[in-house]
């Protein structure tokens, strides 16, 4: 027969009332054992104190008598002590006692007598001595300190440890009376207490119980004696009462969201396999060239230097095409994973745009290019100023190996719903339209012979789109008669 187990409400009553008497149990203890010994500490470090106190004073020569009998007096009545002081000569200077010829006897037949069985010494130091001492005539013990001071005087500190016990005794006998006191109130609390959390958690019980069953109806209803976070509990669990059902009917459409899955993943396999196909298609051709080259120079095919420094340029050039390339797809991985942080401010495109057009100036010249951009005005927007400023510099590049015919780019502005459009056009020849929507795949050319040629790699567009994701804005492409259009949208400051 299984043993019937205790309820949650005495257990708790049982473990706190536990808890309570075995601390104050502990303290009881503790005070008994060390309480004296921690007041006799202190009474030895306050005879210390005294000590010190006493040499800085009557090192003190613009002190009147009546000072000197009110600083030591003062020193006595606050740390509970007697104090006798002599001169070099034995000569009672100032005493707290009323008898104090007969102490004086005591602290001279100490320092000179030979029996030493009644002493106990605590310390023992060049200035001073501390010492546990017993008087025969009264049975009680002291404390006693025992200085020098600079003039060759000398300074007797007495303290009664009969009083350090009585004070620890009636320190102790009031705190077991307190306690009791305090246990018995304690027990009634925690009885109340108890049962306040116990029934509530009861109610919660039952209601699991029925959730188990899948009864959704079952609901916790707050009393108004529970504590809050039994209450949070039970709305917690009506939550779960009223979600669980909306769940279980989720699950069954959940094998056709796994199916989908299972095809997404298929389609991300193909997607690497082709991605693992164009990098090594892209690396093949200037790792040859770097490795036929490579070779020429190692064979001196060629030995006169001009034809050394060519072979040493081209491979320093396709050298320089993999690492940017490499660069591009590290930005382009941090952009499509998250990981790259986006920093929204307040900017000025205009600015950042003629700060590119400056840095492309070489570029366009080469291609005897012309770059038209009239703004007529400072335009505000909010976004990621680094990474517009690479979106603009990805168009702009594009546009300028591109351009022909007029060979034109024009910058221009256009506004709508709070929104500010920025379009890079070149004049030349259009985007086949079939391929417009694919321009912005990873490692897609258009025109693969033109792209070799001035070193693209076909992931510039990628990592633009990338780029107006993160921003949560568009971007896209545009065939006009004359050239094409390249465009991005951005939240104005107007």
């Amino acid at each position: 027969m299984q043993k019937r187990k205790m309820s949650l409400t005495w257990r708790l009553i049982f473990t706190m009332v536990g808890i309570v008497a075995g601390t104050v149990l502990l303290c009881c203890l503790f005070n008994n054992t060390f309480l004296e010994k921690f007041y006799i500490y202190h009474k030895e470090q306050a005879l210390r104190t005294c000590y010190r106190n006493v040499f800085q004073i009557c090192e003190k020569s613009d002190y009147t008598a009546d000072q000197y009998d009110v600083a030591f007096e003062r020193l006595c009545s606050d740390n509970n002590i007697n104090m006798l002081i002599t001169n070099a000569d034995k000569v009672l200077v100032w005493t707290s006692y009323s008898n104090a010829q007969r102490f004086q006897m005591q602290m001279d037949d100490w320092i000179y007598g030979t029996d030493r069985s009644k002493i106990q010494v605590l310390y023992s130091g060049k200035d001073y001595t501390l010492v546990r001492q017993t008087d025969e005539r009264l049975q009680s013990e002291y404390l006693v300190l025992l200085g020098k001071l600079n003039d060759g005087g000398r300074v007797y500190v007495r303290a009664a440890v009969e009083s350090i016990r009585e004070s620890a005794s009636i320190t102790n006998r009031f705190f077991v009376s307190v306690s009791a006191g305090m246990i018995l109130f304690s027990i009634l609390l925690i009885v109340i207490f108890s049962r306040s959390i116990s029934h509530p958690l009861q109610a919660l019980s039952d209601l699991s119980k029925r959730m188990s069953r899948l009864d959704f109806d079952a609901k916790f209803v707050q009393s108004g004696h529970g504590t809050r976070e039994i209450d949070e509990l039970g709305q917690s669990m009506n939550e779960l009462s009223e979600t669980l059902e909306k769940t279980i009917s989720e699950l069954k459409t959940a094998n056709i969201s796994l199916t989908q899955d299972i095809e997404k993943k298929e389609q991300i396999d193909e997607m690497r396999k082709e991605f693992l196909s164009n990098v090594s298609h892209e690396l093949k051709t200037p790792l040859a060239l770097i490795q036929g080259y490579a070779e020429g120079l190692s064979e001196c095919i060629n030995d006169d230097p001009e034809s050394r420094e060519f072979y040493c340029d081209v491979i320093m050039d396709e050298t320089e095409k993999m690492n940017h390339m490499v660069r591009q797809l590290l930005d382009l991985n941090q952009l499509e994973f998250g990981n790259d942080k986006v920093e929204m401010t307040r900017f000025n495109l205009t600015e950042l745009i003629d700060g590119v057009i400056a840095s492309s100036g070489i570029m366009a010249q080469q291609k005897q290019a012309q770059i038209l951009f009239d703004p007529q005005g400072p335009v505000y927007v909010w976004g990621d100023e680094f990474k517009v400023e690479q979106v603009i510099t990805n168009y702009l590049t594009n546009a300028i190996n591109h351009v022909d015919k007029e060979k034109r780019i024009t910058i221009s502005f256009r506004y709508h719903d709070n929104l500010v459009r920025t379009s890079v056009f070149n004049t030349g020849e259009q985007i086949p339209e079939e391929e417009l929507d694919k321009i912005w795949i990873k490692f897609y050319k258009v025109d693969k012979a033109r792209t070799r040629e001035y070193g693209g790699s076909g992931i510039g567009l990628s990592i633009v789109q990338a780029i107006m994701d993160s921003l949560h804005q568009k971007c896209g492409v545009i065939n006009h008669p004359d050239g094409v259009e390249f465009w991005m949208e951005l939240e104005s400051n107007h």
